[in-house]
């Protein structure tokens, strides 16, 4: 407790306290500045409560004041200062001031962890002023009870009613509180000095103790405003102790016109209150009475005021704009506030100090949330506080009170351009408020009347204000205030004085700007928050209206060389970014790209700034939505000038690997700040700078002290940008409650974080940057329509396109422009769409725009002409125009070039201003050319001799067409240039010369001293700042023009964006993550990089990104140091572990990289056997053993994490997808090759990963059966490649494998007609034929024998490729292969042939037992094996799984298919390919038999595929060359064809006639196959086709019919016509070559049983033409071959239809018209030859050329044919059968010419020379002349003058007998017919 002896202006007595607590009032401790110079206060009285508080604090939509985030608790003492001169009242009027309670309900967001400060207060929460009235229920919802203070304080006193009175409002004030104030100021010496003064002390004094003067509040004020103006410390003190006690029982509210309460209830400030009558008090004369006290408030305090007084003024100004009651509004809140600052300012004591810097703490708080306070009586229960503009959720009626507000006020706000503005020093009067809000009483609603922007802004009548748009305009007011006090500059001295007056006040005013920012963001982006101006009534948004003032004080502080300025700008920038950057979309950008990424890239910046912008970015990165709309607002729109997104994430890639130095330890740096922003927990300069803690601010103080630190700072960066983006581009699938758990990045707590409901989701853009604490929280579900991903890519596009053109151009315009038009970019090529271009495309060189304009050409001039036309130069004084003329471009520096500029500039600026000082533009051309020259000789540092002003003057006189201009105008034109150099605005410091150290002792001590680095970075900051507020003033005068259009701002909501976000910055990810993780040992930093790499490779899997899913895997992969076990690290197994987790959780997406990941796994295993000292081979290193790995390393490999995460990757891969699992088998496939190879021939091969696949196709058969194919298809190459390795350690083990996997797999069912078995078993039958080592195949064999032992009921398709297996056992050349092969068929064959039928393996049966019959090696094997073949034929006519029975009937053409074709088909093979000879003797005889045997039940359609399949395709080999390749060599093909193939031939004859009726619908083939056989160069095959065509003639000449024969006689043509040797006649071939002759080359195959494919010539006899042909010798003997084969043929032919005719059966059955065509052909024949014997020089030609070695000729031929045709003619002449008879003229027609041209060749042989001749014509001149004796007579008289003298011929030649005997028989009839002789009777 407190002393007994209480002050006077301490409140009521303390005897009034002692018994009873005030109601409303708990004992609560006072914050105090320091325990032993303040002692705790138990009882503080009600009015200093009151001072601080409103009237029920519990109400959560009261004005309050928010957190006091100012810290003024003394942990922010620097020095425990000694206050034991301050009075008792003082210090509890300091706790007074200080212990302002917050309101639980009404806390501004803050971070999770709650400050000290915080932590502080919330026990004051409870505690309400006691004031007469406390109202029970906050809401109003009850009725108020006013309470006096007897019955609040105690209720022993019963005239304790005396002691109080009560004011007009309704509340009762203790007479003590006045009273002793009046009694002090009559008792001071100063009263009695001061008539007015006592007088009025005197009269207020009686008023009180008369209960009057509570309706009289300006009589009972004005004593204690004259005692103020007294100076007097003692009266000052008592005075202001009074007024604030006064103030807080709402003693000054003056009355004002009735007005009723709006409904729902206002504040409970209103309560209880009751209106009164009165006037506005705006329509008195006097100021109002509010304004009269602040006035005099504030006017007590100047630069010489007492620490005390101070402490006072503090306390009353806080009190009255504290007030629940009592509204300041403008220019007297503006005053109370300056005073306040100024208290901070000028005080010296250190109490006073931290009771100002708290106080105006809580003045801005309560100033900015009393302007939320009206939108929250009524919504705060439906809407969200920081999304103002979000729709109520259903149901719940809204009162739109501020649209809906209209106040009966008549005055208005000075105007918003010239509000008040804050001086520092004191004694500057600001004039009273024009506008007085007594009471939120007087505000009326209606509902009539909304208030609109548009109406307001139509209306020229002035705007009533509301309540609500005065508390707006206040803020606005004091914010702007605020910028402008940031904005002062400070000297040399200040920045390095934190003391000093301008240090002090510039940090004060950018916390109060953070604090503001921090605490009350909800008001910045609200856009019902309209300031009105006073003269216009337009209307503006808050945001725009304070936009200008807070973006040129972040321009101006964000370079301060002050790192507390600094560093406080970085956070004021951080809430705009994080809070207004769908407002402020333009401005962010221009301070991203002018300030704060430069300073990031600037050399001359200090680590500590670039770890505090660093620091600002991770916040940044670890807020998804703002990351991503970064993305979209600036990389994807073109109007933005740089890519921001992407340019940042290079920078700090490029931070998180900047170079290590060999001197960094890492025990040297510090921990780098944690990524969640931290509060700073104490500031030991706080109080005397007026830096104060602010919520969420990062904690800059252990930042920036080493690079290696800030390297730290960057990869963190990196890590976080990478977490954010995966939070929001891969959650897309999950709930938010998934995504709240699997949230890991921390969301930094922003201005806009004010619990968002996410039970309304706003679609406004505003209403998206609500933030929780997942990402689903402020993404919609459904993708905003506006947020459309491909439009956004091809905006990027568009802008990568722009990017690479401004490259272009800057590195050479012409082509540039080319590109650029030829992309559209450029609307088209004339010269007004380049130069409109060139003038408004951010990017471009100004220096490239000059030259590109400067050019010649006619083009260029016109694109120049075009631009300076684009300039407006209206209204502008000369050089101002050639200024903003110069701004545009570079000025090259040819002469010619600035000539045609300044023609131009000249003419456009005398265009565009009618009132200049020139008479034509030569003198503004001369002119504008002189200001360039005097430009530059007043700047440029090589000019020694400048100009002078009367130089300048000479050089222009008489320009102006022969006059002068005004020396005044040129003078004012000479001292611009002289002060201000024209320079390019965004060129401005570009380059900075930094101080260098030359050499020598005085260039080292003249820098002694100095920071240059400092230096050299204010010198870039100042023009960084310049250019940065130029954009800045450009910028608001291009919105207020109204061209916002391109600063839409688009709200990220899709989930895609996250792919091209990636895609433009995975280099700088990979470079950031990977530099540290090699560098490094620190396993913080590694364990971040793995992080990174983690969530890397997430994002590459989710959204399928091959060539950066490949670096990431492979670059982690490296990192596992795998390949090099003795440099191993902990860092390279944390690596692995990281490796096997990604494995493990994002195998459906690694594809190709599965094959990194694998091969470490191998690697890892191949660790742990060295480590546990297993030899293992590795042929990788010759000849070098590889170092062990250490042995913590060693047991780390084998811990368990490692172990069980390695199996996993196996163990969990079942559960890859579909694809994947290919993906997986195949790299693993792979790497098990890799291990392999690398073991050699090793005993003890690596088989780890080929164990694996054991493993992963055990765990994936179950699968559905189209994965298990895809999956099989490459595990079996796979096994196929292993299982015939060379070492047969890797083969068995291959083998035992794959028998234990068929086994497994032999367990499950196959359904008919599916052949997975077949396929499983696949890899068996590929090692038994590529595997040579008889061992392996042995084992294949035994494999197979255990499976069918143990699992043959199960098998089903898998028969099919058992026999595959033993058919290629078959070929081994090993006999126990053979025989074992054979053993096992054998068993199958008789123990489980109708299995084998029964699963369609039948075919693969009897293709195996072929096999089994084809080996010649082994000759048992075969013959048993073609008795089995011959003995499956019976077994399936008797299987009832054939359906082939006996009895049966014909059966179906697809049952003969399947059973008897291959039985067929293996006889055929077996003839075609059998080695043996007997085996395919027997194998034919069995065919054969068989057919003849089984082929009655064939069907005609089974007969047809017997003849194409089998039979023809014997003899394949006639027609075919190809063909011809089975056999080895030629003796194999003779043997072959002279031994099976003819006998095959016989066979297939004698078939046909065994089955002629049903083959003769295949007679075209057999007469087509004959003809072949018979036109072969081997004589025998072509006598065995004749021959055979001759039985097959004769065996069935009844059968044939008419049809028939004309297709034999149509074969007989054809053969006839192909054999025809008409070469002979080719005069080419007779041609003498240098070469020689044919006979001269040697014989290269004497042989006659090479089959040879004859050269048939065209059935018309056509010759070629010897001018086409150019034969060599080579070509010419075998043409002669072919003649003489030809020759033979047809010789052959003739003697075959000789004896076919000579047939009697033959004769007698063949159409005579088919025998006419028969004649035909042996007539051509005849003739043929003929022609050829005659030619005499031909056969001589022939014979020189040495086509035979004596004289060619042709005589067997035409002897032979004349022969036949003589001998048919004459008996087709003589037969008597009808037919023949009507053909009598036809043969008559033939046999006459004939039998003459043979008679008189005859009669000119030479019997010396053509004895030959002769002895082959007698014959057929014998048979001639006796068929003419034969005539009938009439015929026989008719041709008798024809053949006589032929007769008569021949009896001069010495003749034969049988020719004699002919001519005595045809004389003796001549002499019958002629009457010569007398025929004697019979």
């Amino acid at each position: 407790m407190v002393d007994d002896t209480v002050t006077e202006s301490e409140g009521p007595p303390t005897n009034s306290m002692v018994d009873e607590e005030p109601v409303g009032v708990c004992k609560e401790k006072p914050i105090v500045v320091d325990a032993d110079a303040i002692h705790e206060v138990e009882d503080a009285p009600p009015s200093a409560v009151a001072a601080a508080l409103p009237v029920d604090d519990t109400d959560e939509a009261r004005p309050a004041s928010s957190s006091p985030l100012f810290e003024v608790a003394g942990e922010h003492v620097e020095t425990a200062p000694d206050v034991s001169h301050v009075s008792q009242p003082e210090v509890q009027n300091i706790d007074t001031f200080v212990e302002v309670p917050l309101s639980s309900k009404q806390v501004p967001p803050t971070p999770p962890e709650k400050s000290p400060r915080l932590q502080l207060h919330r026990g004051s929460t409870d505690v309400h002023p006691a004031t007469p009235s406390t109202p029970e229920k906050a809401n109003g919802h009850d009725e108020p009870r006013p309470q006096t203070p007897s019955s609040a304080y105690s209720s022993s006193s019963a005239a304790s009613h005396k002691r109080s009175i009560t004011i007009s409002k309704g509340y009762t004030v203790s007479v003590v509180l006045i009273s002793s104030a009046l009694e002090i100021i009559l008792a001071s010496k100063e009263a009695k000095r001061s008539t007015a003064l006592r007088e009025s002390a005197h009269n207020a004094l009686e008023m009180i103790r008369v209960g009057q003067g509570g309706d009289r509040p300006r009589e009972i004020f004005e004593p204690l405003r004259l005692a103020c103006e007294t100076r007097s410390e003692k009266l000052m003190i008592a005075s202001l102790d009074c007024i604030s006690k006064l103030i807080s029982y709402s003693f000054f509210a003056e009355p004002s016109s009735a007005q009723t309460l709006p409904s729902p209830p206002p504040s409970p400030a209103l309560q209880g209150r009751h209106s009164i009558a009165g006037t506005s008090q705006s329509s008195l004369p006097q100021p109002s009475l509010v304004d009269l006290v602040v006035h005099t408030v504030t006017t007590c305090h100047n630069d010489t005021s007492p620490e005390t007084v101070s402490l006072q003024v503090v306390k009353a100004l806080l009190s009255i704009v504290l007030s629940p009651t009592i509204y300041v509004h403008h220019s007297s809140l503006l005053k109370a506030v300056r005073t306040v600052y100024n208290v901070f300012l000028l005080s010296t004591d250190l109490v006073n100090q931290m009771v100002a810097q708290g106080g105006l703490t809580q003045m801005v708080h309560h100033i900015f949330a009393r302007c939320r306070s009206l939108d929250g009586i009524t919504l705060r229960s439906h809407v969200s506080s920081d999304t103002l503009t979000s729709i109520p959720a259903s149901g719940s009626p809204r009162t739109d009170i501020q649209n809906n507000a209209v106040e009966n006020l008549t005055a208005e706000a000075s105007p918003l351009e010239s509000a008040v503005d804050m001086t520092l020093h004191p004694g500057v009067s600001i004039p009273p408020s024009s506008v007085h809000d007594p009471d939120v009483a007087q505000e009326t609603i209606s509902h009539a009347l909304p208030a609109t922007h548009e109406a307001a802004e139509n209306e020229h009548t002035a705007r009533e204000l509301s309540t609500h748009d005065m508390f707006i305009k206040d803020a606005f007011l004091v914010f702007r205030a605020l910028c402008k006090l940031t904005m002062k500059p400070l000297n040399t001295e200040s920045e390095r004085d934190l003391k000093s007056h301008a240090m002090r006040s510039k940090l004060l005013s950018l916390h109060l700007v953070l604090t503001i920012l921090n605490s009350h963001m909800a008001l910045f982006i609200d856009s019902k928050a309209i300031i009105y101006s006073s003269s216009t009534n337009e209307a503006t948004t808050f945001v725009q209206a304070v936009n200008q003032y807070l973006c040129l004080s972040l321009s101006r502080n964000a370079v301060s060389p002050v790192p507390q300025v600094f560093e406080v700008s970085v956070e004021i920038f951080w809430r705009v970014l994080s809070g207004m950057r769908t407002k402020l979309k333009k401005e962010i950008e221009v301070l991203l790209h002018e300030i704060f990424v430069p300073i990031l890239e600037m050399k001359s910046s200090t680590l500590k700034q670039k770890a505090v912008i660093i620091g600002m970015i991770s916040r940044l990165c670890q807020d998804p939505q703002a990351l991503v709309e970064i993305y979209l607002n600036y990389d994807c729109d073109s109007g933005a000038i740089d890519n921001i997104y992407e340019h940042l994430m290079n920078i700090i890639s490029k931070i998180a690997t900047l170079p290590y130095t060999s001197s960094q330890q890492k025990t040297n740096d510090p921990a780098s700040p944690a990524l969640p922003p931290q509060t700073k927990s104490s500031a030991s300069t706080a109080h005397v700078s007026g830096a104060l803690a602010v919520s969420g601010t990062m904690d800059t103080s252990t930042m920036g002290l080493s690079e290696g630190q800030l390297r730290r700072q960057g990869l963190e960066c990196l890590v976080a940008v990478l977490r954010s983006l995966v939070t929001w581009g891969t959650a897309a699938g999950k709930t938010p409650a998934e995504s709240a758990t699997a949230d890991t990045a921390s969301r930094s707590q922003i201005g806009e974080e004010v619990a968002a409901d996410a039970m309304t989701p706003d679609p406004s853009l505003d209403g998206l940057i609500a933030s929780a604490g997942s990402t689903e929280a402020f993404r919609q579900s459904t993708p905003d329509i506006a947020d459309d991903p491909s439009r956004f890519e091809s905006a990027k596009q568009k802008k990568t396109t722009l990017l690479e053109g401004i490259k272009k151009f800057n590195f050479k315009p012409k082509r540039g422009i080319q590109f650029l038009v030829e992309t559209e970019l450029i609307p088209g090529s004339s010269p007004r769409d380049i130069a409109g271009f060139l003038l408004t495309t951010d990017g471009l060189s100004k220096s490239m725009i000059g030259e590109y304009l400067g050019e010649g050409d006619e083009y260029n001039v016109a694109i120049m002409h075009a631009f300076v036309d684009f300039l407006d130069f209206r209204n502008l004084g000369f050089v101002d125009a050639v200024r903003v003329f110069l701004q545009a471009f570079r000025l090259p520096g040819e002469a010619q070039k600035i000539d045609r500029f300044m023609l131009k500039f000249a003419e456009r600026y005398i265009a565009g201003n009618a009132q200049t000082p020139f008479k034509n533009a030569d003198a503004a051309y001369i002119l504008a050319y002189s200001i360039i020259l005097l430009n530059t000789d007043a700047h440029s540092p090589q000019i020694k001799n400048r100009m002078t002003k009367a130089d300048f003057i000479k050089n222009n006189r008489g320009i102006n067409d022969g006059e002068s201009l005004p020396e005044e105008f040129l003078s004012a034109i000479f001292h611009d240039i002289q002060g201000n150099e024209i320079r390019m605005k965004d060129e401005v410091d570009a380059t900075i010369n930094l101080p260098s150290m030359g050499p020598g002792l005085a260039n080292v001590l003249a820098n002694v001293g100095r920071d240059l680095q400092k230096e050299a970075y204010v010198m870039q900051s100042n023009g960084m700042a310049n250019k940065t507020e130029a954009l800045f003033r450009t910028l608001m005068r291009s919105q207020r023009r109204g061209s916002r259009a391109g600063d839409q701002y688009f709200s990220a909501s899709h989930f895609i964006h996250v792919r091209p976000m990636f895609e433009v910055a995975w280099i700088p990810f990979l470079a950031g993550l990977s530099g540290p993780l090699q560098n490094t040992d620190d396993l913080e930093i590694v364990d971040l990089c793995l992080d990174g790499f983690k969530n890397a490779i997430h994002i590459v899997c989710f959204f399928d990104l091959d060539l950066e899913r490949n670096a990431f895997v492979s670059t982690l992969a490296k990192f596992t140091f795998l390949n090099n076990f003795g440099e191993m690290k902990t860092k390279n197994m944390d690596a692995i572990k990281t490796l096997l987790d990604i494995a493990v959780n994002e195998g459906n997406n690694l594809k190709g990289s599965w094959r990194d990941v694998l091969s470490c796994v191998s690697q890892l295993e191949h660790m742990q056997l060295i480590s546990g000292g297993v030899e293992v081979p590795d042929s990788g290193k010759k000849g070098r053993s590889k170092k062990l790995p250490a042995e913590e390393l060693a047991n780390e490999s084998r811990s368990t994490h490692i172990t069980v995460a390695a199996d996993m990757v196996f163990s969990l891969s079942h559960y890859l997808s579909g694809t994947a699992i290919v993906d997986f088998a195949r790299a693993l496939c792979d790497v098990s090759w890799e291990e392999i190879q690398s073991s050699g021939i090793s005993q003890h091969p690596r088989l780890f990963s080929l164990q694996k696949l054991v493993e992963i196709s055990y765990y994936n058969m179950n699968r559905i059966r189209l994965e298990w194919s895809n999956l099989w298809d490459i595990l079996g190459e796979h096994f196929n490649q292993v299982c015939c390795h060379s070492n047969p350690h890797v083969g068995s083990f291959a083998l035992d494998s794959l028998r234990q996997l068929s086994m497994r797999f032999l367990e499950k069912e196959e359904l008919p007609h599916f052949k997975f078995q077949k396929d499983f078993l696949k890899p068996f039958e590929y090692t038994m034929v590529h595997n040579a080592n008889p061992d392996i195949r042995d084992m294949v064999l035994q494999c197979l024998q255990q499976m069918i032992q143990a699992r043959v009921q199960n098998m089903r398709s898998g028969w099919r490729t058992l026999f595959g297996v033993f058919s290629a056992a078959s070929k081994v050349l090993t006999e126990r292969i053979a025989n074992s092969a054979f053993e096992i068929v054998t068993r199958l064959n008789k123990e489980h042939f109708t299995a084998i039928v029964r699963h369609g393996a039948f075919a693969d049966l009897t293709v195996c037992i072929t096999e089994f019959c084809k080996v010649s090696k082994y000759q048992k094997i075969s013959l048993l094996a073609i008795g089995m073949l011959r003995g499956v034929i019976p077994v399936m006519l008797t299987c009832p799984e054939c359906a082939l029975s006996p009895g049966v009937g014909p059966q179906g053409d697809d049952i003969m298919i399947r059973f008897w074709f291959p039985v067929l088909f293996g006889f055929y093979d077996i003839i075609m390919n059998g080695e043996d000879l007997e085996v395919r003797r027997l194998a034919l005889d069995s065919l054969f038999s068989t057919l003849k045997t089984y082929g009655s039940s064939f069907t005609v359609e089974f007969w047809d595929t017997v003849c194409k399949e089998i039979l023809f395709p014997i003899f394949a080999v006639l027609k075919s060359s190809q063909d011809m390749s089975r056999f080895n060599t030629q003796e194999d093909m003779s043997v072959w064809l002279s031994t099976t193939m003819i006998q095959a031939l016989r066979d297939l004859i004698d078939l046909y006639t065994f089955f002629y009726d049903t083959l003769e619908r295949f007679l075209d083939g057999l007469l087509e196959l004959l003809c072949v056989c018979i036109c072969q160069e081997n004589d025998t095959l072509a006598r065995i086709g004749t021959s055979c065509l001759q039985q097959f003639l004769e065996s069935n000449v009844q059968k044939l019919s008419a049809a028939q024969w004309e297709r034999v006689a149509a074969t007989f043509v054809k053969l006839y016509r192909t054999t025809t040797p008409h070469q002979l006649f080719d005069d080419s071939l007779r041609e003498e070559m240098d070469g020689g002759t044919v006979s001269d080359l040697p014989d290269t195959n004497d042989s006659n049983d090479q089959a040879i494919i004859p050269a048939p010539l065209s059935p018309t006899g056509d010759q070629p033409q010897p001018q086409q042909v150019k034969h060599t010798l080579g070509d010419r003997r075998r043409i002669f071959k072919q003649i003489i084969v030809k020759c033979v043929l047809q010789l052959l032919l003739i003697e075959t239809t000789n004896d076919l005719l000579r047939n009697d059966a033959v004769y007698t059955t063949i159409p005579p018209e088919q025998l006419l065509r028969l004649m035909g052909v042996l007539d051509h024949s005849y003739q043929f030859a003929r022609m050829f014997n005659d030619d005499k020089e031909l056969r001589t030609g022939l014979w020189k050329v040495g086509f035979m070695k004596h004289l060619p000729n042709l005589l067997k031929q035409e002897s032979s044919s004349a022969a036949t045709l003589v001998h048919i003619l004459l008996r087709m002449y003589f037969d008597e059968r009808p037919e023949h008879q009507n053909a009598r003229p036809q043969i008559a027609e033939r046999l006459l010419p004939l039998g003459l041209s043979v008679l008189q060749d005859y009669i000119k042989l030479r019997a010396d020379t053509q004895a030959k001749n002769i002895t082959a014509w007698t014959p057929v001149v014998a048979e001639i002349l006796d068929g003419f004796c034969r005539f009938d007579n009439k015929a026989f008289v008719r041709y008798l003058p024809a053949i006589y003298p032929l007769a008569t011929g021949l009896l001069a030649r010495d003749v034969a007998p049988e020719i004699r005997l002919g001519l005595k028989m045809y004389f003796e009839r001549v002499g019958r017919t002629q009457g010569i002789v007398v025929v004697e009777a019979s």
